[in-house]
């Protein structure tokens, strides 16, 4: 199979289900920030050496590669004929915010309360976060911009947003992990 299909060399590509868009709709702008998202836990999980964590890593980046398939379907594109899902996949649903949340609430544990904001930085496992955080961050805007346009499953929108907060309490824990003095940003 090559990995070149020559039809996107005009500036459009298919949806899910086979709607041809531009390359510069809102849905492919959402999935290619998940994408690009992914990409930074990728690189995160490489500087790790915490099996647990590494797994915890995958788990995430797996949601988010069925994230990026369910914001590569357009609502009218949802069910097949018969009547049945177009994806065959577990969707986002509410297990998924609750592990995200339940990892937070672990790594908390162990962290001192902030009392600052806190400047990005300090090790490059923790600028890699900061930076996958900003990303994801940037994916919840596009989705958010999404949403006021055409169905977007809540879950989604719910999802990001507690990732992008778990992105900043590993970057913390990350720190401390690394031993790495957090400043605080004083206006």
């Amino acid at each position: 199979m090559k990995i070149y299909t020559k039809t996107g060399d005009e500036g459009k590509t298919s949806l899910f289900g086979g709607t041809r868009v531009k390359k510069n709709n809102l849905r492919i702008n959402a999935y290619g920030t998940v994408d690009e998202l992914n990409s930074y836990i990728g690189l995160i999980r490489d500087q790790l050496e915490d099996k647990n964590l590494i797994q915890e890593l995958i788990r995430i980046q797996s949601k988010l590669f069925t994230l990026g398939a369910m914001l590569a379907t357009p609502p009218d594109k949802e069910k097949l004929k018969n009547g049945s899902d177009r994806l065959k996949i577990q969707k986002i649903e509410e297990q998924e915010i609750e592990f995200l949340e339940t990892k937070m609430d672990l790594m908390n544990e162990s962290l001192e309360a902030m009392t600052h904001f806190i400047l990005p930085g300090g090790h490059s496992v923790v600028s890699f976060c900061h930076i996958a955080r900003c990303v994801c961050r940037r994916a919840e805007r596009i989705v958010v911009e999404l949403a006021d346009k055409e169905a977007v499953d809540q879950h989604i929108l719910i999802y990001l947003n507690r990732l992008s907060d778990y992105l900043f309490v590993l970057a913390r824990k990350l720190s401390k992990d690394y031993k790495v003095k957090e400043i605080p940003w004083k206006g």
